[in-house]
Formats: structure tokens, sequence, C-alpha cells
């Protein structure tokens, strides 16, 4: 359901500032938000507060946050049709999470797979706001009435428990929230680390060699490329039975549109020598102007805090609308 005055459906997305962005996030999540913003009424979001669920810095943190806002425009969000903002400039997110606690049983949190890997075995001595992530998530989601949720598909049940508790809301409440689909696009959905290509790239990884930083310069690309993991094996071909050179590939493709037929007659003969020095070219290639935008916008506060103020004061707008439908569902005020 549309609320009065939307004309499209909306969208939200938002990333943590934890570490330095990298390529995978670039690919996989924010250039497609760029290609696609004007199918989607967007709200985008640097989400600090699933940042401090657990240990931080918080010398760095706030210089972190504007770092990933500073991307976000760097590859190309306009704030002029989309809606940029940090997550803890609307106190309505914790509100809600709140609310949809209350209302989400402890065994649905508890089967979220993301927690078990993050916990570990020290399950007993994360905080329960690490547990609890997945409504903060919900709230999110839930808050800007959003109909989609571009995400990865290790995102995807995330966004099925949001359903699950906006649908739980609703049945008990009434239709107060829009219950959201998750959108995974297929290609570069999914980028996967250079050191372990079994396992998503991830700013996690203690490994810096395990993935393409945007900020990396040329050289650093280069020489993270080239001791990418691959195989014993000698064609370059995408096969998802060797992970490595498949996720080159995938990067390469990405990265220059070309089809899956084209890449493989492309390399046709070639090395795997070859096969990284062209994906280091063209990453290096694309990340340049995005490098130099965002230096340009780290060097410019007073305006990217400008951009988030503003960003900010048109979320608490809807926020407050949604908050106001929750309350008045559930008897409170």
């Amino acid at each position: 359901m549309k609320q009065p005055g939307q004309s499209r459906r909306r969208a939200f997305s938002g990333v943590q500032p934890s570490g330095g962005l990298h390529l995978g996030n670039y690919l996989g999540a924010i250039r497609n938000w760029v290609l696609h913003q004007d199918d989607f009424d967007n709200v985008f979001c640097v989400v600090d507060l699933h940042r401090v669920t657990v240990p931080h810095d918080p010398a760095t943190q706030r210089t972190a946050t504007r770092d990933v806002a500073a991307w976000y425009l760097a590859a190309g969000l306009d704030p002029g049709r989309c809606i940029l903002f940090v997550q803890s400039h609307v106190s309505a997110h914790s509100e809600l999470a709140w609310l949809l606690n209350c209302v989400t049983p402890m065994g649905w949190v508890g089967r979220m797979t993301q927690f078990k890997e993050k916990s570990g075995a020290a399950r007993e001595s994360v905080s329960v706001g690490l547990f609890d992530y997945p409504v903060l998530m919900a709230a999110d989601i839930l808050l800007y009435d959003a109909h989609v949720v571009p995400v990865g598909d290790d995102q995807k049940q995330h966004v099925e428990l949001c359903r699950d508790i906006a649908q739980a809301f609703n049945r008990r409440f009434g239709p107060v929230l829009v219950v959201p689909e998750p959108l995974i696009r297929e290609v570069g959905a999914r980028i996967m680390s250079l050191d372990d290509p079994t396992s998503k790239m991830s700013k996690s990884n203690p490994n810096p060699r395990s993935r393409i930083e945007l900020g990396d310069s040329p050289k650093t690309i280069r020489k993270k490329f080239a001791r990418a993991t691959t195989d014993s094996l000698t064609e370059v071909r995408f096969d998802p039975e060797r992970p490595g050179i498949t996720n080159l590939l995938g990067i390469f493709r990405t990265l220059t549109g070309w089809s899956e037929a084209q890449i493989e007659a492309h390399f046709a003969g070639k090395l795997y020598g070859h096969l990284k020095k062209e994906v280091a070219d063209a990453t290096i290639q694309a990340l340049e102007p995005l490098q130099r935008r965002h230096d340009e916008l780290m060097s410019d506060l007073t305006w990217l805090e400008s951009v988030l103020a503003s960003g900010a004061e048109r979320a608490r707008t809807i926020a407050r609308k949604t908050l106001a439908r929750v309350h008045e569902a559930m008897g409170l005020g």
C-alpha cells in the first residue's frame, strides 16, 4: 500500500559505518542504488546505531559515519532525488524498535544466522543489542513504509523477519505497517573475499588483503588482485566449482557490463595473470572518479553536514506519521 501523496513505491537501504567501505559494498549495493535511484522513492541511511551493537571506537565513530555518507554522494546519489541521512539523527528508529520488540517472539530473533555467526562461542557475553539487531533493522524499514529493500542475498533472512514482524503487528492491531519485499539483483549481488572466495567480501575480515577498499591506491589494488586466491587450473571461465576465478570474472562482468560469453571469449587462451591485471585495471578506472569526489566532500564537511541535516528533517517527517499510526493502534499517548 502507498501512503497519501506517495507517487512511487519506496525503497530503504543502509550501510554501517564500520571500517572502510569496500568493492563489495559498492558493486553489490551502492552502485545499484545510483543506477536505480529514479525507480523508487528512495531513503538511504548510514545506520550508525547498528554499529554500536559491538565494541567500537567512539573517537572515530562520527568521522566514519561522515565518510560513508561521502562515499554515497561520491558514487552518485543525489540528495535532490533521494533522502540521505544518519540513523541516530532520527530518534524514531529507536522508539519503533522498542515497540516492535514488544510484538516479536524471541524465538524468531534467535534463529537469525548472522547473530549465531557474529556471537560465536561468546554468545553469553555479547550485547543484547547484537541479538536485537534484526528488530532495529525491521524498524528502519517499516518506519518509512518501504515497499522494497535492496539487499544482498545474505541479508534476505533479515527482510523476511521484518515481513513476519509487520504481518504479526498488522494481525494484532490492524493494517498499520507496509509489508516490504527484498530486492536482490543477480549481477554483482555478492562479491566474494579475495583470500577466501567461498566467503563474502567483508569489512570485518581481519585480513586487509581480502577486500578492495574504495580508498585503496592503484598500486594497492593491483597488489591485492595479484595475490587473489584462484586454483591450479588454467582455463579462464565461469564455473561455480571454481569460486576464485568465478569471483574475479564476476567483478569484471559487473564493472564492464560484458556478458559471460563475451568475457570467456576475451580471455580464451590467456593466463590468470591477464585476468587479474584486467580486473585491477577495470576497478581502478571505476574507483578513480569516486575517490576524487569523496576527497572533495570530506574537505567540505560544512556542506556534507547540511545535506545530512536536511535529509534527517525529511526523514523525520515520514517517521513521525508512521509512529503516530503505531501509537494510535497500540493505544499509546
